[in-house]
């Protein structure tokens, strides 16, 4: 081979060379594409059927909720800590001397230190049973398909199981009266489950100023 093709095939070696190392600098060092708009986080779902879960009571027993299957139920979440939880207590303690609908219990879930609970409950005594639990307390709001950010929060179930409705913020006289009629006729057969949450939906009265739950992110967290 002469002296000049000698020096055309290095020549083509580099060349060849350069080339690779472009590709190979461009394939490897690009910035990853940006990634697509991602789908929105589902909302949480509200169960037609009341979950099963168990949790430990105010004297230290666990208790099933299955204990008060065939009743009506108002399952109230709260806390020691929350001003509008005090509040309602002695219109829940009302509702449940009352008794209607016919056989309607009222469940206290305390999203709180059982300590905390048994301190507060020497102090304000309750006349319906009271379920702690902190995480504990959260999963089963959670199973409800409540995302809490506040509290009280409070669900409606009728004999069957089946969930009517969901309050979120303090209970009131009126909303109470409005929803608890409402369970009076799912549980007589009068209307089904899913005409009484129609006639909830269009009684609801108009929005006005509405008192502010506590916000969870105003104090300290709750044990994980």
């Amino acid at each position: 081979m002469t002296r000049a093709w000698r020096v055309f095939a290095v020549g083509l070696v580099l060349l060849g060379a350069a080339v690779l190392g472009a590709y190979v600098h461009e394939r490897y060092s690009a910035a990853p594409p940006a990634p697509g708009p991602q789908p929105p986080a589902a909302a949480p779902t509200v169960p037609e059927r009341r979950p099963q879960f168990s949790l430990t009571d105010s004297h230290g027993e666990r208790r099933s909720i299955a204990e008060w299957d065939g009743h009506p139920l108002l399952v109230n979440f709260w806390a020691t800590w929350c001003e509008p939880c005090a509040r309602e207590i002695p219109l829940l303690n009302q509702l449940r001397e009352q008794g209607r609908p016919p056989g309607l219990e009222v469940i206290g879930i305390a999203v709180d230190r059982p300590e905390a609970v048994a301190a507060y409950l020497a102090k304000h005594p309750v006349n319906y049973p009271v379920l702690i639990g902190e995480q504990e307390g959260l999963d089963v709001a959670t199973a409800f398909g409540i995302e809490v950010i506040g509290f009280p929060i409070t669900v409606f179930i009728d004999r069957r199981g089946e969930v009517l409705a969901v309050h979120s913020g303090e209970l009131k006289t009126d909303e109470a009266a409005r929803v608890l009629g409402v369970l009076a006729q799912v549980d007589s057969g009068a209307v089904t489950i899913a005409g009484g949450r129609d006639l909830l939906r269009k009684s609801e009265p108009a929005q006005g100023p509405t008192e502010k739950r506590l916000e969870l992110s105003e104090l300290p967290a709750v044990r994980r």
